[in-house]
């Protein structure tokens, strides 16, 4: 038996494909999907989603989103999502430095959801950069 995995944002379907297992960051911590799992919803946190097929894992960075599995299909609904291959480091660091700084300049009266939005894209990075340096 097989898994059937689609991630999808906003902007594209990331990742669409037959697989064997999932890791899936969750706001309860990691869960492991195999095929025959019982139905579920849950949130999605930023972090590091793990892949594997044919005993080769891949590793994608997600953004906060949900997951539903139903039989042996898994979505995942998420904001942000990009395969390691796609992860531009120099790109990833300047976004960083920009949100890093925004928030340490940001005034008092600095809306909480928009700092909330800044701290999410600083996580993001963060997965991002540390997936990338993993293989070094």
């Amino acid at each position: 038996m097989a898994l059937t995995l689609e991630i999808v944002t906003p902007e594209a379907r990331v990742y669409s494909d037959t697989i064997d297992t999932v890791v899936i960051p969750t706001t309860q911590g990691e869960i492991g999907i195999l095929p025959g799992h019982i139905p579920l919803l849950t949130r999605v946190e930023s972090g590091e989603l793990r892949v594997t097929k044919g005993g080769v894992e891949s590793l994608l960075a997600v953004g906060n989103g949900f997951a539903q599995i139903e039989g042996d299909t898994v979505s995942v609904l998420a904001e942000r999502a990009i395969t390691e291959d796609k992860i531009d480091e120099a790109a990833v660091e300047a976004a960083l430095k920009r949100a890093e700084d925004d928030i340490k300049n940001a005034p008092k009266d600095f809306d909480p959801s928009e700092l909330e939005k800044l701290q999410e894209a600083v996580r993001y990075a963060g997965v991002q950069l540390a997936l990338k340096r993993r293989k070094r």
